[in-house]
């Protein structure tokens, strides 16, 4: 993970971003394109300018989160209210398991005793077996399986069909980005959310008749600004909305956080999944999340 910081004055605003191999970044290659604009930044630069000069991914998620920051520092009007959104409150979250041998799923289920919502990462092979073990170890929770796009088409077919039954509310980019074509207006008993499919607004319009709700992560949308954007045409296109994150600390949560009230399915749990968080963190208890205050961001 990367922080950016970017000081004016007295005001200093902050913007986390995780470089993600999947889609070409590195850490030192996304240090080398936030380089190439702070000639621009010292002399001003806004928001708005921000996508003529990177392009959607984790630097210019930072950069733009580290700008809202600092107007918000500045001006001494959070974020939310700066954004017209609302401000922030505890929320549920689902909580991720690995992908593990199934008695190894079903032990960790078991420590999620209370959480309402689980996420359940699967891959090509013994997906219902890995599914079964958790729903038989937490049977209220409700589960958003998350596939990685490891799937083909029947295989979904096939696994839909018997994951209506276990508890599943949700599947997860099934199938590689590049196959969505075979999931046109596919009729399954489980809708499908678009991660890796889904970058901003400019990808909405292909998922249409392929998908029924998009994942939606500044990592990839590069930053809040195209994040409010991309809700918001999402929603005019009848997508349910899911708010999601790479594995980050409370500081890479807080921004998404702003977005997650009005989400459909909330996934923001990066921080329990570290072995450190930031001072003034997010507190987590059993897939209940409380917003950090104003000293951590926003």
């Amino acid at each position: 993970m990367l922080v950016v910081e970017i000081a004016e004055a007295e005001a200093v605003g902050r913007g986390e971003c995780v470089p993600y191999p999947r889609y070409g970044e590195t850490v030192s290659g996304v240090v080398n394109q936030i380089a190439t604009i702070v000639p621009e930044l010292e002399k001003g630069m806004g928001r708005a300018d921000l996508p003529s000069v990177l392009p959607a991914g984790a630097a210019r998620n930072a950069v733009d989160c580290a700008l809202w920051d600092l107007q918000a520092k500045q001006s001494g009007t959070p974020v939310w209210r700066r954004a017209g959104l609302s401000e922030p409150h505890p929320l549920t979250t689902a909580v991720t398991l690995s992908l593990a041998e199934p008695d190894e799923m079903a032990a960790a289920a078991r420590k999620q005793d209370g959480c309402p919502w689980l996420k359940v990462k699967l891959g090509r092979d013994g997906a219902l077996e890995r599914l079964r073990a958790v729903h038989e170890a937490q049977p209220a929770a409700r589960i958003i399986v998350d596939a990685n796009e490891a799937w083909t088409a029947p295989t979904l077919e096939d696994f839909a069909a018997k994951a209506a039954t276990l508890g599943v509310a949700l599947i997860e980019q099934p199938l590689p980005a590049a196959e969505d074509d075979a999931l046109i207006d596919m009729n399954l008993a489980v809708p499908l959310c678009a991660d890796e499919s889904c970058h901003g607004t400019d990808t909405l319009e292909r998922l249409r008749r392929r998908y029924q709700a998009v994942n939606i992560k500044l990592d990839k949308t590069g930053g809040l600004s195209e994040a409010l954007e991309l809700l918001k045409a999402a929603r005019s296109l009848g997508f349910e909305i899911m708010i999601g994150c790479m594995v980050g600390t409370s500081l890479a949560m807080a921004p998404a956080i702003l977005l997650a009230a009005s989400a459909d399915f909330v996934d923001l749990d990066g921080p329990v999944h570290l072995a450190a968080d930031r001072a003034h963190p997010i507190i987590y208890d059993r897939g209940r999340l409380n917003p950090a205050g104003l000293d951590l961001w926003g």
